[in-house]
């Protein structure tokens, strides 16, 4: 099994780097802004993060809070590392990596489509799946980008 979060990532998808971690757009923009954050290096569990690696890690907590607030007016925020998929495989190769969910109380409109978050105030719906055109991709990336 390759890993996917060991390949580079997709340049459209890509929203940005420090040392340690890496932020991209996830393919399912249900929730408006959701980005993965995985650890540059292979890891497969959190308590194998090195301190260095952790306290960046809440740095850019910070920073793609900050950034999701003032791109899209987001309300909250969703964090989860579940890496259960990893373990549906015969030879697990778990990767430490976060999904990050922004949460709305209102409407947005971006790109040309509106994004609705009706699940707000309740945890988020996983049956849903909304995947966008590159060009939305490409606006929501950059709009992410400019407020890092």
């Amino acid at each position: 099994m390759t890993c996917l979060f060991c390949q580079k990532p997709n340049p459209i998808d890509f929203v940005h780097q420090t040392k340690y971690w890496n932020v991209f757009l996830a393919w399912d923009q249900t929730y408006l802004g959701r980005c993965i954050v995985a650890l540059k290096r292979h890891c497969g569990d959190l308590a194998e993060l090195k301190k260095e690696e952790y306290d960046e890690f809440i740095e850019l907590v910070k920073r793609l809070e900050s950034a999701l607030r003032k791109s899209f007016d987001a309300t909250m925020f969703n964090w989860t590392c579940l890496m259960n998929d990893a373990y549906q495989e015969k030879n697990p190769e778990p990767h430490v990596h976060w999904h990050f969910r922004p949460r709305y109380n209102h409407k947005v409109e971006i790109a040309g489509l509106v994004f609705e978050d009706l699940e707000f105030g309740h945890h988020y719906d996983r049956t849903k799946k909304r995947e966008i055109s590159e060009v939305a991709k490409k606006t929501i990336v950059s709009k992410i980008k400019e407020n890092l």
